[in-house]
């Protein structure tokens, strides 16, 4: 995970497995022994009433960048993150101070997914890192109460993650067709696939393309779809699967039904 995140651009990284095995006692319910393997030493002390080290581990920003293995841990981790002095590990602030009227805000709090279920090879949805969020507000609230939270979600819905989309799609469509006389028209229609309402269809719906494209989403009945739930979302079209909705798009856009078929047996 480390090697990803830096591609990212982040190069000061430290994840929940170096700080647990450096400092056990920080939640002694976890057995340090089964992040070893991928542990890696802090840059800086945590700190603690005895230390004597001039310098302690210091926190800018939390990002939950997958679902965590054990919610329990990274719940206690990120109340001690966001309730610290500055991000010093091992501090508190005031909680009268905190509850002030124009409090100094907390370490910002980052996730990358709100998907509360997702498909997995068990048959039933599992719950994902939206899951993880609602237990950890859950928390938060009841231990705090009258300190705000601030925190950002990126991903499905939101619409960061579909501008970001539709970028790498004008860029791909750019190198894909070079001089081509049809790249000056721009991309015009984007279809959407997915088969969460809450995420996928949801933020079709919603996403307005500074770029003037239009787009349509397709609801495809796998995954964490629910034939006995109506959809919180109306999708455009309701399909089996996906290859069933590029044939939907396909013919939306004008493709002779027997090219359809033809990549059909190809594709077979």
């Amino acid at each position: 995970m480390i090697e990803g995140v830096g591609r990212y651009g982040f190069t000061s990284v430290v994840t929940t497995a170096d700080i647990i095995t450096s400092t056990p006692t920080l939640w002694p319910f976890t057995s340090p022994q089964s992040y070893t393997s991928y542990a890696r030493p802090l840059p800086q002390p945590i700190y603690n009433p005895s230390s004597t080290s001039p310098t302690h581990l210091t926190i800018s920003s939390v990002f939950v960048f997958a679902d965590p293995r054990d919610w329990a841990l990274d719940i206690q981790l990120i109340t001690d993150v966001l309730l610290s002095q500055g991000g010093v590990v091992g501090t508190t602030r005031s909680r009268f101070l905190a509850r002030q009227e124009n409090p100094a805000p907390h370490v910002p709090l980052y996730f990358s997914n709100p998907d509360l279920q997702w498909a997995s090879q068990y048959h039933l949805p599992r719950l994902g890192q939206g899951g993880f969020k609602a237990a950890f507000m859950g928390v938060w609230g009841a231990i705090h109460r009258g300190i705000p939270l601030e925190e950002k979600t990126i991903g499905k819905p939101s619409r960061e993650t579909f501008e970001f989309a539709e970028k790498r799609l004008r860029k791909h469509r750019q190198k894909l067709l070079g001089t081509h006389k049809g790249a000056a028209l721009g991309l015009r229609k984007v279809y959407m696939v997915g088969d969460n309402p809450l995420s996928d269809i949801q933020g079709g719906n919603d996403y307005s393309s500074p770029f003037g494209s239009v787009w349509d989403t397709i609801l495809v009945r796998t995954g964490v779809y629910n034939d006995s739930e109506v959809p919180p979302h109306k999708p455009k079209v309701t399909v089996d699967g996906v290859w069933d909705a590029v044939k939907w798009a396909l013919i939306r856009e004008g493709w002779p039904t027997d090219e359809i078929e033809k990549l059909s047996v190809d594709d077979t």
